[in-house]
């Protein structure tokens, strides 16, 4: 067999001149019973878990670039939302939106940045993974809570805001709503969107209101070409996956 055809092939000896062949064969064995269990295990557990991450180029400026500087006006903030977009796009790792999740000091009237996120929907082949509900997610994980309505050390609610190349679906203005964001900014328009097929869905003014009410600022039309622009460089070449009309 294999095993004795290895262990013959072995003639390391110890200091005491007995064989150690059995003993590395006896590890080797044990590693890979350990190996092909492992491999069931994931195997079994990928039908049972829901793959959230983002593309390398992703990770990695959000390491070496984003998270390291303060962030100062709306535009600042929206500018990497609207980048974020784009990069997608050029990447070809989703559809053109971007968004990111900052939490503000009004103390230092700076923001610092908790998540990115982008849309995921065709490469991990999830219809819920847009650009703001990634961005959610990771900022939850990251904060370990379920909701972003935090106390800090004082006791006061601290502050976090999404800012989002385009104005939200139905399904994300729900979930910017039970998030526990205290602001959401937007750059695109629902109309821009929908311009070039995608189809967003119920979403009314009575929908901002909604948010409102509940306490979530609303700002709009922050560096609204620039981000209509990714759009519509999108509607060229890339894939509309819930076009209106569609089921989707």
């Amino acid at each position: 067999s294999t095993m004795n055809f290895l262990a013959s092939s072995i003639h390391t000896t110890s200091s005491s001149g007995k064989s150690v062949a059995p003993l590395i064969l006896t590890g080797a064995a044990a590693g890979l019973c350990t190996y092909i269990a492992t491999k069931k295990l994931i195997t079994r557990n990928d039908k049972h878990s829901v793959n959230v991450h983002l593309p390398e180029w992703a990770k990695t400026e959000f390491d070496e670039i984003f998270s390291q500087k303060k962030y100062t006006n709306d535009e600042e903030m929206m500018e990497l939302a609207v980048h974020l977009s784009a990069r997608n796009v050029a990447e070809n790792t989703g559809g053109p939106f971007g968004c990111a999740i900052f939490e503000r000091d009004f103390e230092n009237n700076t923001s610092e940045l908790v998540s990115i996120g982008i849309n995921r929907v065709v490469p991990l082949s999830n219809s819920t993974l847009h650009g703001e509900t990634v961005a959610i997610q990771l900022a939850q994980s990251n904060l370990k809570s379920f909701t972003m309505q935090i106390p800090n050390k004082s006791g006061k609610i601290r502050k976090f805001e999404l800012f989002t190349s385009c104005e939200p679906c139905a399904m994300c203005l729900g979930a910017t709503l039970w998030s526990g964001v205290s602001r959401i900014v937007c750059a695109a328009t629902k109309a821009d969107a929908e311009r070039i097929g995608f189809n967003e869905g119920p979403v009314f003014a009575e929908s901002y209101k909604q948010l409102e009410e509940a306490g979530i600022q609303v700002t709009k039309l922050v560096l609204q070409k620039e981000a209509a622009a990714v759009l519509a460089d999108y509607g060229k070449k890339g894939v509309i996956y819930n076009s209106s009309g569609s089921s989707l």
